[in-house]
């Protein structure tokens, strides 16, 4: 569930076809599982679609509660995502933000200073959060830029040592996707450049990969790849496995022990944290094929969009989940109205919008690509295109 969402209008007309693989029509009342949008991670989940799937997942024989965020659904989770991302253990955490902070907070050691991204979600979203709390420096690098070079790494921590008091970077921290740059990624063979000279000075290294499980339709290198660079990992459980909230903190065993008590410590010991992400397994099952399947359909409507004649679209460098389109003749907020008109959720933006940027997700698969076109066509106006 997209918790910018949350409150928004229920989806319109029948089941769909994209509930959880082991879902069944009857767990999909009327009314619910049929808008596509282009604006989330994800489903962008209503609060009535929430409640049908987690009535639902409830329901399953195995299904046991947790206990101040032990146990039950909670250890399950825990245990699949560490088996996925190729880590020995993994921590649930309510929200994305207190990953990040655990993570480079307890990989610092004596070491405060943290080489990140100026465009990162630790830098830019936490309100300073691992200065205030944790007694720890970022130093943002490459400003405008999803990825800085080994170069500039370089010479940051020669800086940092050069000092009349020395103070060593402690970790390399590196977001990919990059949300604040249209979710472009970090090529892969940067990120081998960049942890191995981390690894060879001592450095530790996190992965801030909230949108991790996009990487591999974009750079044919798996999850655990990506993974397997990195001492520790995070995973959004909202973001693509649309959770109402939470994240997982993946990496070796000694890292992850103690880390109830500091989450507790934080405020993040939720009594019962099962609500968040009682379904969320089930999505993570299928949920690269399914990304990839989307990317089909989303290539189809857009060539069928650029042979209209009414729109042009551009992929971006090192882009995985964006792509920008051009509308001629109509302003976004005009074709945004008549998109919601067919079940299309675009993104609200101002008329003075020249690219529209839409968001590729696995809601693209509750149409086909010729009924998700259509409700694009300037030439559709007020009429619902038979689907």
């Amino acid at each position: 569930m997209d918790r910018r969402h949350f409150l928004a209008a229920g989806a319109a007309a029948t089941a769909s076809t994209l509930l959880p693989s082991n879902a069944t029509a009857k767990a999909a009342p009327d009314n619910l599982f049929q808008h596509v949008n282009f604006f989330s991670d994800g489903l962008a989940l209503t609060p009535r679609e929430y409640t049908a799937l987690l009535d639902k997942a409830v329901q399953a024989q195995n299904f046991a509660p947790d206990y101040y965020s032990r146990g039950g659904a909670i250890e399950a989770l825990e245990a699949k995502f560490a088996a996925r991302l190729g880590k020995e253990a993994a921590i649930f955490l309510p929200t994305g933000t207190l990953a990040n902070q655990l993570a480079v907070r307890k990989l610092a050691g004596n070491d405060r200073r943290v080489l990140v991204q100026a465009e990162s979600h630790l830098y830019n979203d936490s309100g300073d959060a691992a200065q205030v709390l944790s007694g720890l420096t970022l130093l943002p690098l490459a400003p405008g830029r999803a990825a800085f070079t080994l170069d500039e790494a370089k010479e940051w921590a020669a800086r940092s040592a050069g000092g009349r008091v020395e103070s060593r970077i402690g970790v390399l921290s590196i977001e990919s996707p990059v949300r604040r740059r249209q979710h472009a990624f970090v090529p892969f063979e940067e990120l081998v450049r960049l942890t191995g000279w981390a690894r060879e000075q001592g450095i530790r290294c996190h992965l801030d990969g909230a949108r991790l499980f996009n990487l591999p339709q974009h750079t044919g290198r798996s999850v655990k790849e990506h993974a397997a660079l990195f001492d520790t990992v995070y995973v959004s459980l909202w973001k693509h496995f649309n959770g109402a909230s939470g994240a997982i903190l993946a990496g070796d065993a000694g890292f992850i022990e103690g880390l109830y008590h500091v989450r507790r410590q934080f405020g993040g010991g939720l009594p019962y944290a099962w609500p968040l992400v009682a379904f969320v397994d089930s999505f993570l099952d299928d949920y690269e094929t399914q990304y990839a399947r989307a990317w089909q359909a989303a290539d189809q409507v857009i060539a069928t969009l650029e042979a209209s004649g009414h729109f042009t679209a551009r992929k971006l460098e090192n882009g995985t989940s964006t792509f920008l389109l051009k509308a001629t003749g109509i302003t976004s907020a005009v074709l945004a109205e008549r998109a919601e008109k067919h079940g299309v959720l675009l993104p609200r933006l101002p008329d003075e919008t020249t690219e529209i940027p839409l968001q590729v997700n696995t809601s693209l698969l509750r149409k086909s690509p010729e009924a998700v076109a259509r409700a694009f066509d300037p030439r559709q106006g007020g009429r619902s295109p038979a689907e």
